[in-house]
């Protein structure tokens, strides 16, 4: 799986740090061993010159070594023998003097020749989570704490069928899209009025497509638009826009709700339309409708928003507002 630059920098710094803490425990277990029985020293450094002798005889050619190197074998088990007896009279926990790396397979270097080791992948999934859930809103996006109570049951006509309906359907096609996401699937434009779920559908899909595996970056309009004006002035690097460009889902929340300037249009085309040409995706939430996208950024970016994307509607009652009205009459209730 792809994982952006910034967890995938975390993730190392933190495998690093496993192996340099798990080297500082085995040194400071091998000062107490040897402190408790000093013979040990000994014999570690008999067995060390004892391997550096046979290896040392390997590159002799023109001798007969096969005596030698038989007696050097005898030598070491008898060290090691002697060793396990002393460790085991000593009463040392089993794998006390253990030196191995946090990792055997990939002897701690998070690969195993140019595919990324499992210990690495786990270490990538958890600072994936850990990155969004910094970002994210509530900290509570997930499918089924996405309630249909909040949308009203009326018929509407010109749709044919009530907003519950079709939120029920979007929620459906929002699970099954995460669950089985995929690099390269059809990005997604969320668009209706403020207070309808945008926000938290969204986060929802990119908390279950970072529990897959897959890299995901969430950022809102105004976030995402200020760290491309910070290269554009060189308050920041370029390479600190990488995540956006590179990650396999990209969320852009709230479009519309930034200041919209020739520079933002700018960065939004280049941001679509590369990540469209790249097979990547993206989904974007606003409050815009069609003729508001095109009035604001322009009929290029609209159209391909409309025409690559798929578009969900969303509709109903402002459900912060409701729930906020809900709360007075429990309060009120209670006085």
């Amino acid at each position: 799986m792809a994982y952006t630059n910034t967890v995938l920098t975390r993730a190392r710094a933190r495998l690093r740090q496993d192996n340099e803490r798990k080297r500082a425990e085995y040194e400071d277990h091998l000062g107490k061993a040897y402190a408790l029985r000093p013979r040990l020293r000994e014999i570690d450094r008999a067995l060390r010159s004892t391997t550096a002798r046979a290896a040392a005889l390997l590159f002799q050619h023109d001798t007969d070594r096969t005596a030698e190197l038989a007696r050097l074998r005898e030598e070491n088990q008898k060290l090691q023998d002697e060793r396990q007896w002393i460790l085991d009279e000593a009463e040392l926990p089993d794998g006390y003097l253990d030196d191995s790396p946090v990792c055997t397979l990939c002897s701690g270097t998070g690969y195993i020749g140019s595919r990324m080791c499992e210990c690495l992948q786990e270490l990538c999934r958890q600072e994936q989570k850990r990155e969004l859930a910094s970002l994210l809103p509530t900290g509570r996006e997930r499918f089924d704490n996405f309630s249909m109570e909040v949308y009203p049951e009326r018929f509407y006509p010109e749709l044919g069928m009530s907003a519950r309906t079709l939120m029920q359907k979007n929620l459906n096609y929002c699970k099954k899209y995460a669950m089985e996401f995929q690099p390269g699937a059809r990005s997604l434009l969320f668009s209706g009025a403020t207070g309808l779920g945008k926000t938290f559908l969204s986060a929802c899909i990119a908390r279950q497509v970072a529990e897959g595996g897959h890299s995901v970056v969430y950022a809102t309009a105004g976030k995402l638009f200020s760290d491309y004006e910070a290269v554009k002035f060189e308050r920041a690097e370029p390479e600190s826009l990488r995540d956006y460009r590179d990650c396999d889902l990209l969320i852009i929340d709230d479009l519309g709700t930034e200041m919209t300037t020739e520079f933002v249009k700018a960065a939004l085309y280049e941001i679509v339309n590369s990540r469209l040409l790249e097979r990547k995706t993206t989904v974007i939430s606003t409050n815009l409708n069609e003729q508001d996208l095109e009035e604001r950024y322009g009929g290029q970016i609209a159209s391909r928003l409309q025409g690559s994307y798929r578009v969900l509607y969303f509709l109903g009652d402002d459900i912060r507002r409701l729930r906020k009205i809900k709360q007075n009459e429990e309060r009120t209730a209670r006085v």
